[in-house]
C-alpha cells in the first residue's frame, strides 16, 4: 500500500505528485487570473461608481490612505494604484507563506489553509460589501499555497535529478494553461451573465484545486517533522554571502515585474481606449487578450527550448543571468511595439494584429525570465532557507508590482506613447543590471556545484 513517506512510481518518467501538484496549480491560476483579468474593469466600470461605491467596507478610508500618499486621484487612478498595491502584497505574502511551511504548519498544510483562503475570498467577491475582504483574503491565500506548492515540487526530486528542469517546465505549462483558460471563461461570463457571477465560478475553480490537492496527497514526499522544521540550521559565511546576492537579484528582477505588471493593469485600459477588437462584427472581450498572453508561452516553449539545446550543443548557450537579460529586452521591444501602435494610428482603431504581435514578443522575454529565475533561486539558495528564498523571488513582483501602480496613474495625463516608452526603459535598464550582477552570481552557482 503506497503511504505517505513513499511516493508512488514515476508516471510518464516524471514523479506521480507532478501530476497532483500540476493539476492543483492549473486550478490555483484558473481562479486568480480569472479575476485579476476582470478586477480593474469592475473596479472602473461597476464598483466604483456613484451609489456603489459607498457601500463598500473600508473603501472610503483605503481610498484615503492611499490618497494621503499619492494626492487626490480620479476613479480610474484609484482604482489602478489599488489593483498595483493588492498585487504587489500577493507576490510579497509568499515569503511568510513559505517561513510558515519550512517553520510551522508544514508544507501540505500551508498548502491547504492557502487554499481555503482563496476560495472564501472568490465568494466574498460576489458581495459589493466584502471587496476589501475578499482581496485580502486572496493575497493572504497565494502567500500560503504558492512558495509551498514550488518548494513540494522540488522536494519530487532527488538532488542532481535531471528530470527537474523538465518537470518545471511541465509545472509551469499548467499554471498558463489556468491562465489561459481563466480569462475566457470568466470575460465572457462577466459580459453575459455578471461579474459576480464570474467571480463564483472563479471561487469553484478554487474549490476544484483543493480537492484534487486533498485527494492526491498521498503522491508527495511527506513533509519533515515539526522539530525538524523548526530548528534553524547555522548559516556560514557563504550562506549569508548569496542571501545577500540574492536579495540584490531580486531588486533588480522587480524592473522586468514593473512592465509585466502593467500589461495586468493599464493594459487593459489601453486596450478598451486604442485597440480594434472587433472581428466580423463581434467584439472580443478584452479579459480574452488576457488568455493570449497566458496561452502564448505554451506556444513559444518548444522553438524556445530548441534554440537553447541547438546552442548548448555549440557550446554557445546562455547562462541563467544572461537569459534574464536577453529577456528583459525582448519584453522591452514589446513594449516599444505598443508605443509604436499608438503613434502611428494617433485616435484611430489599433488592428488587433499589433496586440497579438506585443503578446508574443512579452511571452518570449517572459520564458527567458521568470522560470529561469525560480530555477537560479532554487539552485543558488541556502538549503535551509530553500522556501523562503523562493518566495523571496516573489518579491521581485510586489516590488513591481508596486511601482508600477504607482506609475499606472501617469497613463491618464501621457500619451500612451510616451507612458509605454517610459516602461521599456525600466526593463531595459533591469538587462544592463542584470549583466553587471552577472559574475557574482556565477561565482556563486560555481560554489554550488563544487559542494554537490
Amino acid at each position: 500500500m503506497q503511504t505517505d513517506d513513499k511516493p508512488a512510481a514515476d508516471l510518464w518518467g516524471q514523479p506521480r505528485g507532478l501530476a497532483v501538484l500540476g493539476a492543483t496549480q492549473f486550478w490555483e491560476s484558473f481562479s486568480l487570473y480569472g479575476l485579476q483579468g476582470l478586477l480593474t474593469l469592475y473596479m472602473v466600470g461597476a464598483l466604483f461608481l456613484p451609489g456603489r461605491f459607498e457601500g463598500v467596507i473600508g473603501l472610503a478610508a483605503t481610498r484615503a490612505a492611499i490618497e494621503s500618499v499619492t494626492g487626490p486621484l480620479t476613479t480610474q487612478g484609484f482604482a489602478v494604484q489599488l489593483f498595483g498595491l493588492w498585487a504587489g502584497l500577493s507576490r510579497f505574502t509568499p515569503v511568510l507563506g513559505g517561513l510558515l511551511g519550512d517553520r510551522l504548519l508544514g508544507r501540505r498544510r500551508s498548502i491547504t489553509l492557502g487554499c481555503l483562503l482563496m476560495t472564501a475570498g472568490h465568494f466574498c467577491m460576489a458581495f459589493d460589501a466584502s471587496f476589501l475582504i475578499a482581496l485580502l483574503l486572496l493575497m493572504l491565500g497565494t502567500g500560503c499555497a504558492n512558495s509551498n506548492l514550488f518548494s513540494q515540487l522540488g522536494s519530487l526530486y532527488p538532488a542532481g535529478d535531471r528530470r527537474r528542469d523538465d518537470g518545471l517546465q511541465i509545472y509551469y505549462f499548467m499554471l498558463n494553461f489556468g491562465a489561459f483558460v481563466a480569462p475566457i471563461v470568466c470575460g465572457w461570463l462577466g459580459v453575459a451573465l455578471g461579474w459576480h457571477t464570474a467571480f463564483a465560478v472563479a471561487g469553484v475553480g478554487m474549490l476544484i484545486g483543493l480537492l484534487i490537492y486533498t485527494l492526491g496527497s498521498r503522491q508527495l514526499p511527506a513533509d519533515p517533522p515539526r522539530a525538524v522544521r523548526a530548528a534553524r540550521a547555522a548559516l556560514t559565511p557563504q550562506d549569508w554571502r548569496a542571501v545577500r546576492l540574492l536579495l540584490l537579484v531580486m531588486l533588480v528582477q522587480a524592473l522586468f515585474w514593473v512592465a509585466q505588471s502593467q500589461v495586468w493593469n493599464v493594459y487593459n485600459l489601453w486596450v478598451r481606449d486604442h485597440l480594434d477588437r472587433v472581428i466580423l462584427g463581434w467584439e472580443m472581450p478584452i479579459p480574452w487578450l488576457q488568455a493570449l498572453d497566458a496561452i502564448a508561452p505554451g506556444l513559444l516553449l518548444a522553438p524556445t527550448l530548441w534554440l537553447w539545446r541547438w546552442q548548448a550543443r555549440r557550446g554557445g548557450e546562455p547562462d541563467a543571468i544572461t537569459k534574464m537579460a536577453i529577456g528583459c529586452l525582448i519584453f522591452g521591444a514589446g513594449v516599444v511595439w505598443l508605443a509604436l501602435a499608438t503613434v502611428m494610428y494617433g485616435d484611430s482603431p489599433v488592428p488587433l494584429l499589433w496586440a497579438v504581435t506585443f503578446h508574443l514578443l512579452s511571452n518570449w522575454g517572459w520564458i527567458f525570465f521568470v522560470p529561469i529565475a525560480v530555477g537560479l533561486y532554487a539552485r543558488a539558495a541556502p538549503a535551509s532557507l530553500n522556501a523562503m528564498m523562493i518566495g523571496v523571488n516573489s518579491c521581485a513582483v510586489f516590488v513591481g508590482s508596486t511601482i508600477s501602480g504607482r506609475i499606472g496613474g501617469l497613463y491618464e495625463v501621457w500619451d500612451a506613447s510616451r507612458f509605454w516608452l517610459l516602461h521599456a526603459g525600466i526593463i531595459s535598464g533591469g538587462a544592463l543590471l542584470l549583466l553587471l550582477v552577472r559574475p557574482a552570481v556565477r561565482r556563486r552557482l560555481a560554489e554550488v556545484d563544487a559542494t554537490t
